[in-house]
């Protein structure tokens, strides 16, 4: 959501719109602020909006976009013949459950999740790696809060460690749920977080530790391996068993293509749910984001709403309701159309040397 701010009278260039459309139906100008007391034509409106949209700029030049912004002719008329399904009707748009549950699967899978081929995957697409981060966010700090208690011990002070080179949506997190963020500092000719002093930081308070696949400065991957071998053995002389989650928004349609002996995903046993961006390099329109967890066991079940207002039993984990398919069926279509060998080509031929 954007922040709208009331502009006052002088510094609103007008209060109107002029329209150039000169008909019976346009004599006088349109306000720009108010709803317009009477209908215009379809042809006028579109008119009007089409040509004050000139002013934004071109998409297919934004080379500065951290988002897709060109998609092949054949997947944009897929995501116009689906921009007026709601995904969250499984019961109405089952074709585009399954869908979705195929992007679940395949990426799972990419991300070397610990399930066999029969086994169900827990994830869920969002609305972008903001929406997978707070969810992700909160399955940790629920899963803490329930152990402190169990424990007999204060479960009010809960914190996160990560470097200071996050992306916002991190300090979103923390502001809004109430968890303390506790930033590894970066230092001149290290621009990730330090694993040594990240593992130094953790307490008994921390719900997991975030680490950074594709970093938001420097697109630099940060040592996910060397951070999981530091905890376990703090984990192991301390009895917390703090976890890891990975933001791999920027780069975890990177890694699995270009460095599959890299290991900084669910191959290491502490990392327990990763985040990706299908609108990065899942090469789909924003915003389409996806959540994995390692196990059933790393998502509370409290967490999940079972509704059925709309048919049968709906299990649904999301910060919001509705939202529209169009992106789901877009990275579906990507994974279809390219496979794993036209990803790595796409990717070797646009990224940075």
């Amino acid at each position: 959501m954007v922040l709208t701010v009331v502009q006052s009278k002088e510094e609103a260039s007008s209060t109107f719109i002029n329209s150039i459309f000169a008909t019976r139906y346009v004599r006088d100008p349109l306000p720009r602020y108010r709803m317009p007391e009477n209908p215009i034509p379809k042809e006028v409106a579109y008119e009007i909006i089409h040509d004050e949209l000139l002013l934004d700029g071109n998409p297919r030049l934004n080379l500065a976009s951290f988002v897709t912004t060109w998609m092949e002719t054949e997947c944009d008329k897929l995501i116009m013949e689906s921009m007026n399904k709601n995904y969250v009707d499984m019961d109405e748009y089952p074709v585009t459950t399954e869908l979705q549950n195929r992007c679940v699967n395949m990426i799972a899978h990419l991300l070397n999740a610990p399930v066999g081929e029969k086994e169900t995957v827990v994830g869920v697409a969002t609305v972008g790696s903001s929406e997978a981060i707070m969810l992700a966010g909160l399955a940790f700090k629920r899963i803490w809060q329930k152990k402190r208690k169990a424990q007999g011990k204060p479960y009010d002070r809960p914190n996160i460690v990560t470097g200071s080179n996050v992306q916002v949506c991190w300090e979103k997190f923390a502001r809004y749920f109430e968890v303390e963020l506790k930033e590894v500092k970066l230092r001149e000719g290290y621009y990730v977080m330090d694993p040594v002093k990240a593992v130094e930081m953790v307490d008994e308070n921390t719900i997991c530790v975030a680490a950074i696949l594709g970093s938001t400065l420097t697109g630099e991957f940060e040592d996910v391996k060397l951070l999981n071998h530091l905890l376990m053995e703090k984990n192991k002389k301390t009895g917390w068993n703090t976890p890891i989650h990975v933001d791999a928004a920027s780069g975890g349609f990177i890694a699995p293509f270009l460095y599959p002996d890299l290991e900084w995903d669910f191959r290491l046993p502490l990392v327990k749910s990763i985040n990706v961006s299908g609108h990065k390099y899942g090469l789909v329109y924003a915003g389409i984001g996806w959540v994995i967890w390692r196990s059933k066991e790393d998502l509370p079940e409290e967490l999940i709403f079972h509704i059925n207002y709309l048919g049968s039993d709906q299990p649904t984990f999301t910060l919001n309701f509705s939202k529209g398919s169009s992106t789901i069926i877009a990275q579906y279509y990507q994974f279809l159309r390219m496979g794993f060998e036209v990803i790595i080509h796409v990717i070797n031929r646009y990224s940075l040397p």
